[in-house]
Order: C-alpha cells, then sequence, then structure tokens
C-alpha cells in the first residue's frame, strides 16, 4: 500500500473536520454545488465520482473469467457471501442497531435513511483495494483477479434489484428510475469507458497500462475525498448535534465485516481450499465497494442524507478493520492448514 492508502482512514477524518468547517463559514457556496443538476444527478459530485471509479476498474481484466473454473470452490464460496449474505446480514443489522437499539440516540427524521445508506454499502462487493489485500495474505494472483471480474460482470445486472428488494423489505420508497440511472451511470457506464480504455493501453503495450494506473490513482483517491468534504459541509449540523453517529454507524458495519470473512474462511476450510485462495476469498466476501455505494447514496437521497453519512462511515474505517482481517487470515495459517 502507498502512504495516501495506509493512511486513507486519517485523510478521511481530516475531511470530515475540513467539510464541516467549511460547511459551516461558506454554506452559500456549497448549496449552489448542491443545486447544479441536471435530472438528480449533481455535475459536480458526478464527475468527481467517475474519477474515483474509472481508475479502480481499469484494473479488472475481464479475460480472467477464464480461470473460474481453476478454483470454483473458492469462488462459489466468495459468490455465496458477496450476494446471498452480506446485503442480507447487513439489512438485518441495520434494522437491529440503527432501527433498534440505537434509534434513541439519532435523528428520527434520517433512521431509514442510514439503514439504507447501510445496504447500499454492503449490495456491491469491493472492486480495487482487494489486490491491495490480496498481496498482504500472499493470495493465489489468477483466483483474486477472476473472482473480482466476476463480481463485477455480476454487479451490473444484480446490484438494483438486491438494494431495491432490501430496501422495500425495510418499507424505503424506492426510486427506481433514480436507481436505475445510478447503476447506468456509475456502473455500467465506467465498466465500458474503462474496459475500452484497457483494450487501448494494452494494444499499445502494458507498461502504458501501467503507467496510467499509476497516475490515475492518486487522482482516485483525491476525488474521493473531494466529495467526502463536500458531504461533510452538508452534514455538518447534523453531526454536531448527534456526535455520537458515525461512532452507532460503525457498529453494524464492523459486525458485518468480521462476520462475513470468517463465514468466508471458515467455509473455505470445510471444503479443503487453499490458505492462498481462502485468504483473499475472505477478504472479497467482507470488503465492500464504498465509491459505488457514495455514488449511488448521494444521487438516489441527496449530498445531505443520512444515508449519503452512512456510506461514508464505510469508508473511514475500511483500512484498519480490513487490516485487522488480514492479521487474523495471517496469524491464523497454521491451524487453517490442520484439517
Amino acid at each position: 500500500m502507498n502512504t495516501f492508502e495506509r493512511y486513507l482512514t486519517l485523510w478521511v477524518a481530516l475531511c470530515i473536520v475540513a467539510g464541516i468547517a467549511l460547511g459551516h463559514f461558506f454554506p452559500g457556496a456549497f448549496h449552489v454545488i448542491a443545486a447544479a443538476e441536471i435530472a438528480r444527478v449533481n455535475l459536480p459530485v458526478a464527475v468527481l465520482i467517475w474519477l474515483m471509479i474509472i481508475p479502480m476498474l481499469l484494473k479488472i481484466d475481464f479475460a480472467a473469467l477464464g480461470e473460474v473454473t481453476r478454483h470454483w470452490r473458492g469462488i462459489g464460496v466468495t459468490l455465496f457471501i458477496n450476494w446471498a449474505v452480506k446485503p442480507f446480514s447487513m439489512a438485518l443489522l441495520g434494522w437491529i442497531f440503527v432501527g433498534w437499539l440505537f434509534r434513541p440516540y439519532l435523528p428520527a427524521d434520517q433512521i431509514e435513511s442510514y439503514i439504507a445508506g447501510l445496504i447500499l454499502l454492503a449490495a456491491a462487493p469491493c472492486t480495487a483495494m482487494v489486490f491491495v489485500w490480496s498481496n498482504l495474505v500472499e493470495g493465489e494472483p489468477h483466483f483474486t483477479l477472476s473472482q473480482v471480474a466476476l463480481n463485477d460482470a455480476i454487479m451490473v445486472v444484480a446490484f438494483a434489484p438486491i438494494v431495491g428488494l432490501l430496501l422495500g423489505i425495510s418499507a424505503i420508497t424506492v426510486p427506481w428510475d433514480t436507481l436505475l440511472l445510478s447503476v447506468g451511470l456509475y456502473i455500467v457506464v465506467p465498466v465500458v469507458i474503462s474496459q475500452l480504455w484497457r483494450h487501448q493501453l494494452l494494444n499499445t503495450s502494458k507498461r502504458s497500462l501501467e503507467r496510467v494506473q499509476q497516475v490515475l490513482g492518486p487522482v482516485s483517491l483525491v476525488a474521493l475525498l473531494v466529495t467526502l468534504v463536500l458531504l461533510f459541509a452538508f452534514q455538518g449540523e447534523q453531526i454536531v448535534d448527534h456526535p455520537l453517529v458515525i461512532a452507532l454507524l460503525a457498529v453494524p458495519i464492523l459486525i458485518q465485516v468480521y462476520f462475513n470473512s470468517g463465514l468466508a474462511y471458515g467455509l473455505n476450510r470445510l471444503f479443503g481450499v487453499d490458505h492462498c485462495v481462502a485468504g483473499p476469498s475472505a477478504l472479497i466476501g467482507a470488503s465492500n465497494f464504498f465509491e459505488l455505494a457514495v455514488a449511488a447514496a448521494i444521487s438516489i437521497f441527496g449530498l445531505n442524507s443520512g444515508a449519503a453519512l452512512a456510506t461514508v462511515v464505510g469508508v473511514l474505517i475500511e483500512v484498519p478493520v480490513m487490516l485487522s482481517v488480514v492479521k487474523i487470515v495471517n496469524s491464523s495459517r497454521g491451524w487453517y492448514e490442520r484439517r
């Protein structure tokens, strides 16, 4: 991990402070930004989100789908966790903690929005950072590449139905037109652009692709941080009034990360999967595509919504919590291989 990625939590914390301060002292400027919309799409935020997502997707090689059958047991476990367990377990945790246990300590008018943000966060598996986590656990690179490519292909068709189903069960109004527009803008279009660009770069040389990725990596993170400043500029008053809101929203996210990674790790051991596949499987099963979650939350519920804030909490804790899972996977390797 480069220095910027390693201290992502620190940068996010600084963005929280900067956003709240800027929103307090320059409210007019942020109202102008919020008003720059066409068909409910905020143009400045849309540009920032594309700068976040396209560099992530540029790393994905859909040709790797041909490798899926080589590690079919690990692939099967990860698909089960990502698409049949994680979104539903997060919805359940959201109902228990946000909708019930923490309800007295949260703004009453944002409870449903917070739950919606948690659902959006868990509805799409991580795309880019899992390559870092996989490397840290000495994961099988072909498995990681093929698994991420398969998840991205599934995400194009499965993200909207899963989100719509869970929001409906939660009695949250589903704006299907906005949801489908978000899928088109922030999944389909970036996938097409990134893959055409990747193909063009590879036709030149592999080194060309690597150079572009090196340049765009920091751009992607900077765009993420600028987006967070905008979010907290609008969320500042709510956070000041309810200072515990970030910590309370972090609780269900932390539980679902450890639950899903542990379940994936245990199932891989049960099915006799090698540790070099089980490690990245557990990490892919637990992590979230937070860039997409932030984009969808802003599009569907707005910049100043509880849903947007809930997805940002996922960004805040992503690096430390995933590094702790890496530590657990590495330290338990001896136990895992005694079967």
